[in-house]
């Protein structure tokens, strides 16, 4: 008899139903498995005989065939292990042959027969309520991560024995209860009331704060950079439930989800520099996520940044301009969200101490310029803030004199985003993801960057005498709205716009 299973694959972030189909026909003993299979479900065939022996069920000595539909999209993963099994109790009818019509079933099976960890449950889950179904068998592991979405009712299961059991109605699995999604304001390790000094850094980092911009912090080693990008995640404003739950969605299909099962704060990824174009921005046979997009409502923080392969760098351009990132193979291409703030850090030179008024420089002038030039024009151009960071005197590092803490500014970070969630839920366009100044575009930066007649004075001769690229242009009027926005002003003042302009590069490369 046929028997018909629904499963889930999973493309990129999105799932799609896949219905297991099996049945017998002529020949051997066996098991074939058809529908684009990759290697570790075509392992499915041992692992599902194994696993049926061992709960005490029959496995059919018939040759068996397991189609995966729809055929053209490719199935990967040992997810199909428990609907494969299901399917097998199915055809021989024992379990009753409707118990299914309204369910989804994803897991992996183990020899023994128990039902292991699946990555991209979340998302799965979300796909199966999409689809209209009421139900949904997971590991028992996976059951507080799917238990997220709402509507759904999960079955945690430990074994195929359980699962058989439940649905001969010999013993009943209850539903995971659904687990409320709340925001939760996390502080960071480093407070900046410990930070000592650098409070013009501090401001240049709250002001990217308050508008999602990208900084550059350069200094001599020992300045404190790592430090105050560590504090960065401290004063972001709290991620709401929709974004906590499209983070969490990119954790789920990474399988990097936390013990809780929710990113409930912004996230903080630091890769070294070692790291591949491909683990940056995601790749692989079949593209996964890469830090990038690991970083999504969060920062992305790139210590030693010339230390960074170049292909590495220029591979994040595009990304930082259109806030996602697009992969490309053979079998189709994927399209992954990186809407991150790139916090980035870097020494001035080789030695680190190129223009420091203590410690002179070894470094050649050519080596000097050969190392900054390591980060392209364009790439420094999509930075937003460039500042300076000096090293610390010793008055301030032996003095008792805390600076204000996080939480003090993450209150007046908090203001100004509200601001700007009220001004573009106003918006009269089809666009539903611009959260912050930084996700601007040229439509909303005319319609709310306006400037008085000092600020157009000011723009036009710091346009000529800075060199400003168009992108440029825009990036300091995006700042300059951010500047008045954490000055509670509804109007862009010429103050507002000067502090903006000192903020662009003045170690600019050729």
């Amino acid at each position: 008899m046929l028997a018909r299973v629904y499963s889930c694959a999973v493309i990129g972030l999105e799932g799609v139903i896949v219905e297991v189909e099996v049945d017998t026909t002529n020949g051997l003993p066996g098991t074939d498995i058809v529908g684009l299979p990759d290697k570790a479900v075509q392992e499915s065939r041992s692992r599902v005989q194994a696993a049926v022996k061992n709960a005490r069920l029959r496995y059919p000595r018939e040759r068996i065939v397991v189609n995966l539909a729809p055929a053209s999209v490719r199935k990967e993963g040992p997810t199909y292990d428990l609907p494969i099994a299901v399917g097998v109790l199915l055809m021989q009818s024992l379990t009753p042959p409707n118990g299914l019509d309204d369910a989804l079933v994803i897991g992996e099976l183990s020899l023994e027969g128990t039902v292991r960890h699946s990555r991209g449950v979340l998302p799965m889950t979300a796909t199966a309520r999409q689809n209209g179904f009421k139900r949904i068998f997971v590991p028992a592991s996976d059951a507080p991560e799917a238990a997220l979405i709402p509507d759904i009712e999960v079955y945690p299961v430990s074994s195929l024995r359980d699962l058989y059991l439940h649905l001969t109605k010999q013993k009943c699995i209850e539903p995971h209860p659904h687990v409320e999604t709340e925001s939760v304001s996390g502080l960071a390790p480093t407070d900046f009331r410990e930070i000592k000094g650098q409070e013009h850094v501090k401001r240049a980092l709250e002001v990217a704060a308050a508008g999602g911009h990208n900084v550059l912090m350069i200094g001599p080693p020992g300045a404190g950079k790592t430090l105050l990008a560590r504090a960065m995640p401290g004063i972001l404003p709290e991620l709401s439930v929709d974004e906590s739950l499209e983070v969490t969605r990119i954790y789920s299909v990474a399988d990097a989800l936390p013990p809780e099962m929710m990113i409930r704060t912004r996230p903080f990824r630091s890769p070294h520099h070692t790291i591949s174009h491909a683990g940056l921005v995601g790749g692989g046979n079949w593209p996964h996520p890469g830090e990038i997009s690991l970083a999504h409502r969060g920062v992305l923080f790139l210590d030693e940044l010339p230390e960074f392969g170049t292909r590495v760098l220029e591979v994040m351009r595009q990304p930082i301009e259109d806030k996602v990132v697009t992969i490309s193979r053979a079998q189709g291409s994927l399209t992954f969200p990186a809407n991150f703030m790139l916090v980035a850090a870097m020494n001035p030179c080789p030695c680190g101490y190129y223009g420091d008024p203590i410690k002179p420089c070894t470094c050649a002038p050519s080596t000097v310029t050969k190392y900054q030039k390591r980060i392209s024009g364009p790439l420094l151009d999509r930075i937003d803030i460039h500042i300076e960071v000096p090293r610390v005197d010793y008055q301030k590092l032996s003095g008792d004199r805390l600076g204000e803490s996080s939480e003090a500014i993450r209150c007046r970070v908090q203001s100004a985003r509200n601001l700007q969630r009220q001004r573009f839920a106003n918006l009269q366009l089809p666009i539903t993801n611009i959260v912050c100044n930084a996700d601007m575009r040229v439509a909303e930066i005319r319609q709310f960057c306006k400037l008085d007649e000092a600020g157009e004075s000011l723009i036009r001769a710091a346009t000529g005498q800075m060199n400003l690229s168009a992108r440029g242009y825009h990036r300091v009027l995006k700042l300059a709205r951010t500047i008045a926005d954490l000055a509670g002003s509804e109007q862009i003042q010429s103050a507002h716009l000067a502090e903006a302009l000192q903020y662009r590069p003045k170690l600019m490369v050729g």
